[in-house]
């Protein structure tokens, strides 16, 4: 009897080896690359700078953005398409992939990692969408008082489990409380300025910021408190001694926070402004290299790195806070797009698109440590974000 033991406890003890060396890992230091030009993503790691896996298949990636669980294993990637994808970083796959739209630019994650929302520009409005399975949950059209519909841009989750975003065309922000998925509660404020073409959020989630295409300035909403409405603050953003031609729109998203101040590229200007978060005054201009896009705070908001529009898109220059001044100037590669922190700081990763490749630099020395092969890259996502307001 014992003898016709001895093979299934053989094959048992061969199983359990195999589970004991099967390789595991966490996803605090993974990260995404987009690949813009192939429909994919490069899956990463920062801690020895490599890349573990690609997924294909994601559609238009010409403007995408991702967005995290809270667990940091599943990415949520929105492509130009209307596409919105569910990839399983630790098995490199797709989870669920949703044409939700015609068009859409960008999406968000609610603070309790339940809802996935989307905004879109065809046909307008936002789509909320159950984070773990991709059903539809909620459906807002941005319908204004005259019955057209309008694109939606600058989405962004804040506490509460609320989505706040802008209606380009009928310049208005909403903020629609989704503690009740299924019957979201908005709040509309109207007339904020004319065109609000993208918006970040402090990482607090406090104070929404749009800016505006069709004038200058920005529409402020503080969130805690919105019976104050929304107020025009820096009314000559935007404006400049000599009007030079507007290459690219400032991302308002890599707005640098400094403590009290915000470092942001100026519009059609070869400066980046200092602002006052106490008053929201401009107290401070910073000459740079050309027209910044990009203004992106190291994690320990002592120096800020910039990158340009066309045709000064082969540097990045870095900014020194407490003096305001440029103490590098960097010339990674053709056509720089995203910059992207490790979660403590002491690695930067640098897209260079028409290179086809990711550059990394140690932000202590400035030196280049790696870079990494990519198919024309454009943003680059760690998984920190997950934990991050606005992110």
């Amino acid at each position: 009897m014992r003898r016709y033991l001895i093979l299934p406890l053989l094959l048992f003890q061969l199983f359990l080896t195999g589970c004991a060396t099967a390789p595991q890992r966490g996803t605090g230091d993974l990260g995404v690359i987009i690949e813009r030009a192939t429909g994919s993503i490069q899956v990463v790691e920062t801690t020895h700078r490599t890349r573990l896996g690609q997924v294909t298949g994601l559609g238009d990636l010409s403007h995408a953005s991702i967005n995290y669980s809270r667990d940091a294993r599943y990415a949520y990637v929105f492509g130009r398409d209307g596409g919105l994808t569910k990839v399983d970083l630790l098995g490199m796959r797709i989870v669920k992939r949703v044409m939700q739209s015609g068009n859409s630019i960008g999406g968000a994650i609610s603070q309790d990692g339940r809802l996935v929302a989307v905004a879109n520009y065809t046909p307008g409005g936002i789509k909320v969408f159950d984070a773990e399975t991709l059903d539809l949950v909620a459906d807002i059209p941005a319908i204004d008082r005259a019955g057209k519909s309008s694109k939606v841009i600058g989405l962004v989750d804040v506490p509460g489990n609320r989505f706040v975003f802008s209606l380009f065309d009928s310049g208005e922000i909403w903020v629609a409380d989704m503690r009740t998925p299924s019957k979201p509660a908005v709040a509309k404020f109207l007339n904020v300025g004319k065109e609000p073409y993208d918006a970040m959020i402090t990482a607090d989630g406090r104070y929404y910021l749009a800016g505006l295409f069709g004038e200058d300035g920005l529409a402020l909403l503080d969130l805690w408190n919105m019976e104050a409405g929304v107020k025009r603050v820096l009314n000559g953003y935007g404006k400049g001694e000599q009007k030079l031609p507007v290459y690219k729109m400032p991302h308002l998203e890599g707005w640098a926070a400094t403590g009290n101040e915000l470092l942001v590229p100026a519009v059609g200007r070869h400066e980046v402004l200092v602002i006052d978060q106490n008053n929201w005054n401009e107290v401070g201009r910073i000459p740079v290299h050309g027209q910044p896009v990009f203004v992106v705070a190291r994690p320990d908001n002592r120096h800020v790195w910039v990158n340009f529009a066309f045709p000064d898109n082969d540097t990045v220059q870095v900014i020194d806070v407490p003096s305001r001044t440029i103490i590098k100037t960097l010339k990674p590669g053709k056509a720089v797009l995203h910059m992207e922190f490790t979660p403590r700081g002491e690695q930067v990763w640098v897209s260079v698109r028409d290179d086809d490749k990711v550059e990394i630099y140690d932000t202590e020395t400035f030196a280049k440590i790696s870079d990494l092969h990519a198919g024309k890259p454009s943003g680059i996502f760690f998984t920190h974000r997950a934990h991050r307001t606005g992110l």
